[in-house]
């Protein structure tokens, strides 16, 4: 009999005191109890921190990119002066550059007017020379021809006469 007391309270018994019809009350009492409890702790104490919180970053989020665009002006303004130096210092570079070729020309065209004047100087002593040359030559060949003619008239068994040998050496010397 003891088992089938122990069965029959198992099937009366209500199972899971959650599912019990009868305690449903008391458990949607406290339910909302709870709910309200958790809302008040909630909205009172956590959500203004979280608020707060949220309320703190946003502020440092809007200063820090209202700092960054600043800074970006900042450094449009500054790279904008940069291109401008910059662009300045070429130009400036550019007439630094054509003033020192204008002075190495000039310089340059002063030794080329004073190697030009020592080489006509030069040129001008040079054909002197050669024309001191080429007279003496022509006097040495004029001297030697003589020697030679009046040698070899000599040597055949002649008599050179001086006026006659010069007189023929001149005649045909000028062609």
């Amino acid at each position: 009999m003891a088992t089938e007391t122990n069965s029959a309270e198992a099937v009366s018994a209500p199972g899971m005191p959650q599912l019990d019809f009868s305690t449903w009350s008391n458990q949607i009492f406290w339910l909302v109890l709870a709910l309200i409890a958790i809302y008040l702790i909630l909205s009172r104490v956590a959500l203004p921190r979280i608020g707060a919180v949220l309320a703190e970053r946003s502020g440092t989020i809007t200063n820090d990119i209202a700092a960054a665009e600043d800074l970006k002006s900042k450094a449009l303004a500054a790279e904008q002066a940069y291109d401008k130096a910059l662009i300045d210092a070429r130009a400036e570079a550019g007439i630094i550059v054509a003033n020192a070729k204008a002075e190495i020309k000039a310089d340059l065209d002063v030794a080329i007017e004073k190697a030009d004047a020592e080489i006509a100087k030069k040129s001008a002593e040079s054909a002197k020379a050669i024309e001191e040359i080429r007279a003496s030559s022509l006097e040495n060949v004029k001297i030697v021809a003589k020697d030679t003619a009046k040698e070899i008239i000599t040597a055949m068994g002649g008599k050179a006469d001086a006026k006659t040998v010069t007189a023929a050496i001149t005649a045909r010397m000028k062609g």
